[in-house]
C-alpha cells in the first residue's frame, strides 16, 4: 500500500505544479506536468486495480486518474479507468460520480474536438 500512497502523493504534487504553471501561463508546462501525474496516477490505480476490498480507496483512485486522462485529452484510457472503478463495488456517490464524468466530460470533449 505504501508504493500506492507515494505514487499518489507524487501525482498531486505534480497537479499542484501544472496549477501553478497554469497561472503563469506555460502551457508546455502544464501538459508535461499533467501527463506525469496521469502516468503516477494511473500506476497507483494499477496497483489496487483488483484489490475490491480495498473500497472506496481504489475507486477513488480511479477517479482521479480517470479525471487526469481526460486532462491529456486520454479519453480511451479514462473510459478504461471509469469501467475498471465501476466493475468493482465503488460507493453509491463515487460510482454516481464516475458516470457524469464518463457521460458529460468524455462524451463532451470527444464531440468537441471530432473523436
Amino acid at each position: 500500500m505504501q508504493d500506492v500512497e507515494t505514487l499518489h502523493r507524487e501525482a498531486m504534487e505534480l497537479v499542484d505544479q501544472a496549477v501553478l504553471a497554469r497561472q503563469r501561463g506555460d502551457a508546455k508546462a502544464v501538459n508535461a506536468l499533467s501527463r506525469a501525474a496521469f502516468t503516477k496516477e494511473r500506476a497507483a490505480a494499477d496497483l489496487v486495480a483488483n484489490q475490491f476490498d480495498l473500497e472506496p480507496t481504489r475507486s477513488v483512485l480511479h477517479r482521479s486518474a480517470a479525471v487526469l486522462a481526460i486532462r491529456c485529452n486520454q479519453f480511451r484510457d479514462a473510459e478504461r479507468l471509469i469501467g475498471r472503478a465501476l466493475a468493482g463495488n465503488p460507493p453509491d456517490d463515487i460510482a454516481d460520480e464516475l458516470r457524469d464524468l464518463l457521460l458529460e466530460e468524455i462524451y463532451s470533449q470527444r464531440q468537441a474536438i471530432g473523436h
